[in-house]
């Protein structure tokens, strides 16, 4: 602090050294003055000056403190401030404030937007869902097996990305639609395998699952999200007729760990560390038109607000594993406060 107040104050000090030499300049040309001690007259000015920009740095120090200490309420209330400013320090505050007002004014303005287009985006995937329901009642009906098999897998993606956009949507409100509980690892993993048989029997990929026993304390409707992201991908870059193994088992510390493998393409070492950046799609991804990018990033960032922590183990030509790793009852308590 010391040293910004000096800063702030060189031309004070520039000034002053200035005057000093000026003085002792006129002391030695000017024979009249010699009688008069010129270090006298040097002491004099400097300890003034000193005992000078002590007291404005006691007094402009204080006063800075306490106005970043009550900045929000010196803001809200300028009229009533207690502060005592100088003129220029008043047309300063009052310039900072008309631009901290108008910036308020247009984040505000925003955030309405983000919220309209955050409901009609909510209430337009709501309306989507009606008719894919009843597309699907449709398909049914249809006799030719491989022509209900393709329809089924094409309605598979349209559902998918229909329900990554709804989790999208909610997603900056997860805390507020959250429940924490015990969940069957087993049930929910089958639920989000059945969702997938279409595009499985298209593929003619199979499932390995162990006998998944574990119940975990997590949110049912985000874990089965999160998962239901995992096993697309792992579809997705799987070769035809593969096998994707699921099952389970207990870290060191005691936590439930989740491992979904393939036997796929793999993802290249320098993609890994991005793998779960919004919108990055990798070498794969510029290989294939039906990647997005948004996929994990949505499982990565669902699974950091329930305490769920993604990783992922991966060789190119060799396939992926990821793994799901689930709360400790000491830290679901420090998640949900409870």
């Amino acid at each position: 602090m010391l040293l910004l107040f000096i800063r702030e104050r060189l031309a004070w000090i520039g000034y002053l050294l200035f005057m000093v030499v000026v003085l002792n300049i006129l002391f030695l040309l000017d024979v009249g003055l010699v009688g008069v001690s010129i270090w006298y007259v040097n002491v004099i000015l400097l300890v003034s000056f000193i005992i000078f920009l002590f007291w404005r740095y006691v007094v402009e120090t204080k006063q800075l403190k306490d106005f970043l200490g009550n900045v929000d309420s010196q803001l809200d209330d300028a009229h009533s401030r207690s502060l005592v400013l100088s003129p220029f320090q008043a047309a300063y505050f009052t310039k900072i404030e008309d631009i901290i007002y108008d910036k308020n004014t247009e984040l505000n303005q925003a955030k309405v937007q983000l919220q309209e287009y955050s409901d009609e985006l909510l209430a337009w995937v709501h309306e989507v869902k009606a008719p894919l329901t009843t597309i699907n009642l449709m398909l049914d009906h249809i006799e030719d097996l491989t022509l209900r098999r393709k329809l089924e897998a094409e309605w598979l993606r349209l559902h998918l990305l229909v329900d990554q956009q709804l989790h999208q949507t909610r997603l900056s409100s997860i805390e507020k639609d959250n429940y924490m509980v015990e969940i069957e690892l087993r049930a929910a993993v089958y639920n989000e395998i059945k969702v997938m048989q279409a595009w499985c029997i298209e593929k003619g990929i199979g499932f390995d699952v162990e006998e998944l026993t574990e119940t975990v304390m997590t949110d049912g409707k985000w874990l089965a999200f999160i998962v239901r992201q995992i096993l697309s991908n792992a579809i997705k870059y799987s070769p035809a007729n593969s096998e994707i193994f699921i099952f389970t088992e207990v870290d060191p510390t005691g936590a439930t760990l989740l491992h979904i493998k393939d036997n796929g393409i793999g993802i290249r070492k320098e993609d890994l560390p991005r793998i779960f950046q919004k919108s990055y799609t990798g070498t794969a991804g510029r290989e294939s038109s039906q990647s997005t990018g948004m996929g994990l990033y949505l499982a990565h960032n669902v699974a950091q607000k329930i305490g769920i922590r993604i990783t992922v183990q991966s060789s190119v030509g060799e396939g992926s594993i990821f793994t799901l790793r689930f709360p400790l009852q000491n830290e679901y308590v420090k998640l949900t406060g409870r």
